[in-house]
């Protein structure tokens, strides 16, 4: 028999009938339960950790949002102060330079009396 004769029939009787052509490991590797355990531990502190730098992160901004609130509180009073003051003094103003004021005479310092 030659040496191809023999290649030929090996492989021929792989292929016959009710055999199979590809075998299945069982061996394959994986992870044991207590390694699932610590996995899931790692991951569930992970988590955690992300939750509370969001919890810390919100509450500072928290502190900044109401800093910014109470300064336009603040704000808002000088600038209501400010406009009654421009009205004040745009009505002295007014009052200078109408017509009435005009026709007005002059006054004269006064002398007081001393002891």
């Amino acid at each position: 028999m030659t040496y191809g004769k023999n290649i030929s029939i090996s492989r021929a009787s792989a292929y016959q009938r009710n055999r199979n052509v590809v075998t299945m490991s069982a061996n394959r590797a994986g992870l044991g339960p207590v390694s699932n355990i610590i996995v899931l531990v790692l991951v569930m502190c992970l988590l955690g950790l992300m939750y509370l730098t969001q919890v810390t992160k919100t509450n500072a901004l928290g502190y900044k949002v109401s800093e910014l609130t109470t300064k336009q509180t603040q704000l808002k009073e000088e600038y209501a102060s400010l406009e009654v003051e421009s009205t004040r003094l745009q009505s002295l103003e007014r009052v200078k330079s109408s017509s009435v004021a005009a026709t007005m005479p002059d006054t004269k310092p006064t002398a007081f009396a001393t002891n």
